[in-house]
């Protein structure tokens, strides 16, 4: 019987007596995606913490480790992936425009984040436009701003002018205006 109860005691000594000092965490959990130019590149820390320090890598969402390019991809030792500027002509979905995630792993165990999406955007120059509306006088127009389907999702109408003069806007990205005779267009930036 004492032995039983000893073995006991020993047990759950062993499991409180475990090194409190060792811990893995994610300190950055909440990014989701990473937009970046293509002419500067970006740098994207593995959002995990770790003591001891963690061995962190980098993986394709198909579970594929990355590996290194010269020029073009890096995974640094502090667990940092390292997408490098480029070329419109060099872009490759492979690199610039996929879901990665990483890993840390130490003697507490191992960790993975959740699914990064990185991808590249171009600078490029774009032109805003109104669609051209007709009305008959005395009615209500709705103007309409035209954004060009590469810059849209990173594009928001912020006002309306006529002859450069703030006009308020009471549509997400159009303009409801009463027609008058001989009204110039009203331009959106």
């Amino acid at each position: 019987m004492w032995i039983f109860a000893f073995l006991f005691l020993q047990s759950i000594l062993n499991v409180f007596g475990e090194d409190l000092r060792s811990s893995l965490y994610f300190v950055n959990a909440s990014l989701q995606e990473v937009v970046f130019s293509s002419t500067t590149g970006a740098l994207v820390p593995c959002p995990a913490a770790a003591v001891p320090p963690a061995t962190m890598r980098w993986y394709l969402a198909t579970g594929e480790e990355i590996y290194d390019v010269p020029g073009i991809r890096h995974v640094h030792s502090n667990g940092t992936l390292q997408i490098y500027g480029f070329l419109p002509s060099s872009f490759s979905n492979l690199i610039n425009d996929n879901t990665y995630y990483c890993t840390a792993e130490n003697p507490s165990g191992k960790i993975r984040s959740q699914d990064l999406h990185i991808k590249a955007v171009f600078r490029e120059p774009y032109t805003v436009r109104v669609a051209d509306q007709r009305v008959m006088r005395g009615n209500t127009a709705v103007f309409k701003c035209i954004i060009p389907a590469s810059v849209e999702e990173y594009v928001t109408v912020v006002s309306w002018e006529k002859d450069t003069v703030s006009l308020v806007s009471d549509v997400k990205n159009g303009l409801r205006v009463t027609s008058r005779p001989q009204q110039s267009p009203h331009p959106c930036s």
